[in-house]
């Protein structure tokens, strides 16, 4: 197995791609969305007709503020240079609580309002104070709801996958995929040992983690990733690199999952063969990889794929969708993915489709390429997910081809 992993020259004659005016946009939300997350449910509760006491308006307003000027101040902490743990969990609890706010101060302050007033329903004042107790009421379900489902240990999606380059001796492949566990702030030891004794109770053939595996060091999130040596695969348990690996000294992690028994498929392959037929198993580095600075650390589809069959089935690791582009291009069977969370916190999905191809699930890309997306196992920041359920798939590879009758 040779890795294929050298660096490639940069070219500094190369121009940056010109963005979209969308694109453009894009990048100066995180300089506005904290003053939106705040300031539209401070004026919806607060300040739209209610007419509330002053001191409900007092205390309400000097809450929105602290928010406004607490979040990015934790975040900064938590998340930039300090990495203060403590302060992550409060920056990142702060910012799911005010996106939810946000989104539901708009949804009903606009619709619940228009049809309370259609429907002739009290004064201004009281539709106002109906608009405030729902937003609160159902903000309030919602992140205990979604609290307890990031916390839990993901339910197991199991689906079957038809590839028709799949010899008959693999059919029957179980394929597990776990992915974007984001070991972090939150001390997650004993959810990652009860996620590796679940993945251990579906009997894998090969077992695949793509990326996102933590924020933090591998020497910081050491003892929540320990449980990964417990995994159990009859014929391989493979990684590769996501996003936030090079955020966090990615050829730490690299080395730990090494260390703990997984094959780090870094732009290279292995050969998985069973029933007299061969699989390709194959990873590259995350797309963000180069710009990181890391010698060798880049995505390398050719490299990944040099010296393989080309006749041969071909199961691709990375963790961003958008790889498959290039994946399709190459005539890859299925890509393994997962980043997107399938967005989380509902509706940031939206956002997330401006910049992935899939959201989640499984889709066909140009004439063979299939693309597997996970919603991910564990979650980012904000401990929440709304409708957007967290994730251990089971896919069972299937052959189109029929045995030969005696």
């Amino acid at each position: 197995m040779t890795d294929t992993s050298d660096t490639r020259p940069a070219d500094s004659q190369a121009q940056a791609p010109r963005r979209s005016p969308l694109h453009r946009l894009l990048r100066h939300i995180p300089r506005i969305a904290p003053f939106l997350l705040w300031a539209v449910p401070c004026w919806v509760l607060l300040y739209g007709g209610q007419h509330w006491p002053l001191p409900v308006t007092l205390v309400g307003t000097a809450l929105c503020v602290l928010g406004l000027i607490g979040m990015p101040l934790a975040m900064a902490r938590g998340h930039g240079r300090r990495q203060q743990d403590g302060a992550a969990i409060v920056g990142d609890t702060l910012l799911g609580t005010s996106w939810v706010l946000f989104t539901w101060s708009v949804l009903l302050g606009v619709f619940l309002r228009l049809a309370l007033t259609v429907a002739g329903t009290g004064d201004g004042q009281d539709r106002a104070r109906t608009v405030t107790w729902a937003v609160l009421g159902v903000s309030a379900v919602l992140l205990g709801w979604g609290y307890a489902e990031a916390r839990r240990v993901p339910r197991v999606r199991r689906l079957d996958v038809q590839l028709p380059r799949l010899g008959l001796g693999l059919d029957g492949l179980r394929v597990v995929l776990i992915t974007d566990t984001h070991y972090g702030p939150l001390d997650r030891a004993r959810w990652s040992a009860r996620v590796c004794e679940t993945v251990n109770t579906l009997e894998a053939d090969v077992v695949c983690h793509t990326g996102d595996i933590a924020d933090g060091t591998a020497e910081r999130r050491r003892a929540q990733a320990a449980p990964l040596e417990t995994v159990r695969a009859t014929r391989a348990r493979v990684y590769v690199t996501g996003n936030h690996e090079y955020y966090s000294e990615a050829q730490g992690w690299v080395d730990l999952m090494d260390e703990l028994g997984w094959e780090p498929l870094r732009n290279r392959h292995l050969l998985l063969e069973r029933g007299g037929d061969t699989l390709v198993v194959a990873g590259v580095d995350d797309v963000t990889a180069e710009s990181s600075g890391l010698a060798g650390h880049r995505a390398h589809l050719a490299g990944a794929l040099d010296g393989a069959d080309p006749q041969l089935p071909v199961l691709l690791l990375a963790h961003q969708p958008k790889f498959v582009d290039r994946a399709a291009a190459a005539g890859v069977d299925l890509q393994l993915s997962g980043h997107t969370h399938g967005g989380q916190i509902w509706p940031f999905h939206h956002l997330v489709r401006i910049d992935q191809p899939a959201l989640a699930g499984l889709s066909r890309h140009g004439a063979r390429t299939l693309l597997y997306t996970s919603r991910g196992t564990g979650f980012w920041g904000p401990p929440f997910r709304v409708f957007a359920p967290s994730e251990i798939t089971l896919l069972v590879l299937r052959s189109p081809r029929l045995p030969t009758s005696p």
